[in-house]
């Protein structure tokens, strides 16, 4: 199954994620709290996707994609947001990211966004 990278500075959210994700799965190969340590994490660990949260402190998520996606321009990361951020998901989408999944998360719909991004 395939590996990811979750990255969100939120304990709890990373949490929820892991469970939906390693129930179905998947493989979890790093956890990073901000958006330099995700940049980290990618060379260290090439994940086959990473889910990013947009608000992250040191550097936000779409900061971190745009530097995942100069290292490797095939990077597949869908962004995780809360509602109401509809401008930064556009960016976001701009700069390459695959897809987007909306907090509070839905098993389903976070599964099916991976599944979808994978299979590009």
């Amino acid at each position: 199954m395939a590996k990811v990278m979750i990255a969100d500075d939120a304990a709890f959210m990373r949490a929820v994620l892991k469970d939906i994700l390693t129930s179905a799965g998947y493989e979890i190969v790093a956890e990073a709290t901000n958006g330099s340590e995700a940049v980290d994490y990618y060379q260290q660990h090439k994940p086959d996707i990473v889910t990013m949260d947009i608000t992250m402190p040191k550097m936000d998520g779409l900061e971190a994609l745009k530097k995942i996606k100069a290292l490797d321009p095939a990077a597949k990361v869908v962004m995780c947001t809360a509602m109401g951020q509809q401008a930064m998901v556009i960016e976001s989408i701009q700069a390459g990211a695959k897809d987007f999944i909306v907090k509070p998360f839905q098993p389903q719909r976070v599964l099916e966004a991976l599944k979808k991004v994978l299979a590009q």
